[in-house]
């Protein structure tokens, strides 16, 4: 009698294995059969999206953007296999929904640093080698991350600023142009001959080689001041040889003076004593 209910208990579980594997193994066979086609086919997309990004010879925005797709789609993809097995997507996606809301809140900087990461790399404000002026700092662009942006100062300090402000705010790219305009005030006496020393700070413009005949200069005087009459002298080059006119000029315009006997004036001011007679 026992060996008779034994033998039905083990068919009737025979049964439910074969009516399991009737009903489920179809779902599960087209599940993993999705889940490796599916992958294959992220993978040959975000190859071929790596390529086109690399053959625009930006290598950050390439390894940026080929990852995030990669990591959506295979999320996109575990949740399309649940559904074939028969797992109830829809607290799935809920739960994934609270989860990220909660990682979100708890990283509300970093996400924001993130989003200006992701915007620094679209849009492109600046590049890898530029010289840049943002949120109290000056420096080259030494690297471009998902967070942060790092400097280098003009003293090699390496300067690390996130990405969310840095997306936000003001900034100044110096180097973006090929050529800039460099400003100099040269303040003479009130004694001292007005054409000559135009044509002085001409021919000084004139012997360096570094200033660009395209734009045109400007020599004008622009201020009778306190204690001088100021020049104002502006000359284009080009932005790789800004610092070099600039030094130079400064230098060469003093020596020049020196020899023609123009004087520099400095602030004076005069100061009279008074004496009590009581």
């Amino acid at each position: 009698m026992s060996g008779h209910l034994g033998d039905k208990s083990f068919q009737e579980y025979e049964h439910m294995a074969v009516s399991l594997i009737m009903d489920y193994g179809p779902k599960l066979i087209l599940a993993i059969l999705t889940l490796i086609i599916g992958l294959w086919v992220i993978k040959r997309i975000t190859n071929g999206l790596g390529k086109v990004l690399l053959s625009r010879g930006d290598e950050t925005l390439s390894r940026f953007l080929t990852s995030v797709t990669g990591v959506l789609m295979k999320l996109v993809l575990i949740i399309i296999v649940a559904s074939m097995v028969g797992i109830e997507t829809t607290s799935l996606v809920a739960l994934v929904g609270a989860a990220g809301l909660a990682v979100g809140l708890a990283l509300q900087g970093s996400l924001a640093n993130f989003a200006g990461g992701v915007l620094i790399l679209i849009f492109k404000p600046f590049r890898v080698g530029d010289v840049v002026e943002a949120q109290g700092h000056l420096g080259v662009v030494k690297e471009i991350q998902i967070f942060n942006t790092v400097l280098l100062s003009v003293d090699n300090r390496k300067i690390v600023i996130p990405n969310g402000p840095l997306s936000n705010g003001s900034m100044v790219n110096i180097n973006a142009e090929s050529t800039r305009r460099v400003d100099f005030v040269f303040g003479v006496s009130y004694t001292d001959d007005i054409d000559k020393t135009k044509a002085l700070l001409n021919r000084l413009i004139d012997e360096e080689p570094k200033v660009l005949d395209n734009p045109g200069r400007t020599v004008v005087l622009s201020e009778l001041a306190d204690s001088s009459v100021n020049f104002t002298v502006r000359v284009w080059v080009n932005t790789a040889d800004y610092w070099d006119v600039y030094f130079n000029m400064q230098e060469n315009v003093k020596k020049a003076m020196d020899q023609e006997g123009i004087s520099i004036p400095f602030p004076q001011r005069d100061v009279h004593m008074i004496q009590d007679s009581q």
